[in-house]
């Protein structure tokens, strides 16, 4: 497997910042929305149901930290 350009992956950190900010929150969110819906898809079931029982967890841990 080749290695990738560490010049060219700077530079398209760079774009992709740039990209960020012209951006309004609400395109940003449909885009974020649009990818993990698209990850979302590749995972099975059972490890979908995983990873939300995570966030379940995560919120109740928060909730009882107040």
């Amino acid at each position: 497997m080749a290695r990738k350009n560490p010049h060219a992956v700077k530079l398209g950190k760079l774009g992709g910042q740039k990209r960020a900010l012209l951006l309004s929150a609400e395109e940003r969110k449909r885009i974020a929305s649009k990818a993990g819906k698209a990850r979302s898809k590749k995972l099975s079931a059972t490890e979908r149901r995983r990873i939300a029982m995570l966030g379940v967890k995560a919120r109740k841990k928060k909730r009882e930290a107040r």
